[in-house]
């Protein structure tokens, strides 16, 4: 049985070449990503059996998800559905244009999940089940999912991690606040960024005091604050622990943040501390934003080659 379960949408990513705008493109890469998923493969990359629910059509589109996901380890427990599988299009460009995101997920299956969908013995099972803010932004009935998940995980005993991830173009943020107020009371690990924290839980202030201030709200056990270039710093059980990144190039930023959970949880369930999950994750991130796509396919000999500071060597 897996240590992690996660459960959320994952989508085909489709970028145009060489920072290409979308209306001019003739070809598309092809990525397959979602937060949950991206997640369930750092963690299984990293020595963690991990496993992945969802729910897709039947499908080809669908099938492409399916094998990537497996071929990444990782166990897809899927239930099939009417709809379609969620699309997204990066358009990627240096300053002062930016990159940007197009969505094209409306009518997707996962959208219609239900608890009677997913893998609940698993879930009960698991060590740690995750998802993050995303899934609930996309439709009422996952609202209730989560909601009905988050119960059936406290009263076994499974951990609950969950990353905030607010998306704008998903929900406002007082639609968000007002949803995410009701499920983070059943959380055990609270990940969320300093923005966020400001746009969506109306947390000002320094990082550790919105840590502090999270814990004492929703009595997490732990609530990590990323900061972006500034690193990263937790509270757990009353102590405050910093980390900062990692220096990387940085081609490839899409999936770092699920990458730096990923690789957190990883480090979490294999007994190492939070500061020492807190370096694993943030060695993990730096590794994410060198490789192309939206999951990281790095080894624990490369994080922990970042870690010791010989990552710039050549393996020979």
């Amino acid at each position: 049985m897996p240590d992690l379960l996660t459960f959320g949408e994952t989508m085909l990513r489709l970028t145009p070449p060489a920072d290409e705008r979308i209306e001019a493109a003739d070809t598309l890469a092809v990525h397959v990503g979602g937060a949950e998923s991206n997640v369930a493969v750092a963690a299984q990359r990293l020595g963690v059996d991990a496993a992945w629910a969802s729910k897709l059509p039947d499908s080809p589109p669908a099938e492409r998800i399916v094998r990537a996901i497996r071929e990444q380890g990782v166990d897809p427990l899927i239930a099939r559905g009417e709809g379609r599988v969620g699309t997204y299009y990066l358009e990627t460009g240096d300053a002062p244009r930016g990159s940007n995101v197009v969505y094209d997920r409306e009518g997707a299956a996962v959208r219609t999940a239900t608890p009677d969908d997913l893998p609940l013995d698993r879930l009960r099972d698991a060590d740690i089940f995750y998802t993050s803010g995303i899934t609930p932004a996309l439709s009422e009935t996952l609202v209730d999912t989560v909601v009905e998940l988050f119960a059936v995980a406290n009263d076994a005993g499974t951990e609950i991690a969950f990353d905030l991830n607010y998306r704008a173009k998903l929900w406002s943020p007082e639609a968000a606040r007002d949803t995410l107020r009701g499920l983070l009371p059943a959380v055990d690990t609270l990940v969320v960024a300093e923005r966020d924290a400001a746009t969506v839980l109306e947390r000002g202030g320094d990082a550790e005091s919105v840590a502090r201030d999270l814990t004492a709200e929703y009595d997490c056990e732990t609530a990590v604050v990323t900061r972006g270039a500034e690193g990263a710093l937790a509270v757990h059980d009353g102590t405050t622990h910093e980390q900062p990144v990692f220096d990387a190039d940085s081609p490839y930023p899409v999936g770092t943040g699920d990458a730096f959970v990923g690789g957190f949880l990883a480090r979490r369930l294999r007994g190492g501390s939070v500061p020492e999950a807190l370096e694993y994750a943030a060695a993990t991130a730096a590794l994410k934003r060198t490789i192309p796509g939206d999951m990281a396919q790095l080894s624990p000999e490369e994080v922990a080659a970042v870690v010791a500071g010989e990552a710039d060597e050549i393996s020979r």
